[in-house]
């Protein structure tokens, strides 16, 4: 999946889910089970262990999704996550040397961003989207509404407190897409291997996000 159809999918999805979990086993089930939800999208947070070779198995059976790589925080990282297919990198914060090493590679690059200095570095780093994050805690969708009116061509993603109360808001503020971990992927659900719950939760999310585009919600 080249970087220009990488952007397009996450643009047209709106929702890029966050597996944040405590192993292999729990990343590759709780990918899949958003997979067969509908959501053709999935980062995989270095915290996970042995990230890179799951990353490698859920590209090698899911070709036509798009796997990419969260909180990278070096080049090195974001090297091996290259290596094994990652298909865009992400970090918590704004580290020019990792986007100029997603530049390289023409591999697309979300880094995080929270000041607007930062939002501006970003931009004329030329980053293909800028993860507002953690956005709850400076204000959630008014932060992002204030961002956009200086900066309205950046493409904003919404990350930290983003759930099915929020997210409309979200969206309705300017942001082009949301970050979600637990509130879409619960610990329990993947404890139990619910298959079925986060299937449910992915459908909601991406009602939410085309009910709010469409100016029905």
């Amino acid at each position: 999946m080249t970087r220009e159809e990488v952007r397009a999918r996450i643009e047209d999805t709106g929702i890029i889910p966050a597996i944040r979990v405590k192993s292999a086993k729990d990343a590759i089930f709780a990918a899949n089970a958003v997979f067969h939800g509908g959501i053709p999208i999935a980062e995989l947070t270095m915290t996970v262990p042995e990230a890179t070779k799951v990353i490698a198995e859920l590209m090698r059976v899911n070709p036509d999704v798009a796997v990419g790589a969260g909180t990278v925080l070096d080049v090195e990282t974001a090297q091996r996550c290259i290596d094994v297919g990652a298909s865009f990198l992400t970090s918590t914060g704004l580290d020019l040397n990792i986007v100029e090493f997603a530049e390289r590679h023409n591999v697309a690059v979300i880094p995080g961003a929270l000041t607007p200095s930062e939002i501006m570095r970003a931009m004329k780093a030329g980053v293909d989207f800028i993860k507002v994050f953690p956005c709850a805690n400076v204000g959630g969708p008014a932060y992002i509404k204030a961002m956009k009116a200086p900066f309205p061509k950046s493409r904003l993603i919404a990350a930290g407190g983003v759930n099915q109360t929020t997210a409309s808001e979200f969206i309705r503020a300017g942001a082009i897409a949301l970050g979600i971990g637990e509130d879409l992927i619960p610990h329990e659900a993947v404890a139990n291997e619910d298959l079925e719950w986060i299937r449910e939760l992915s459908r909601r999310f991406q009602n939410i996000v085309k009910r709010t585009r469409a100016g029905d919600l």
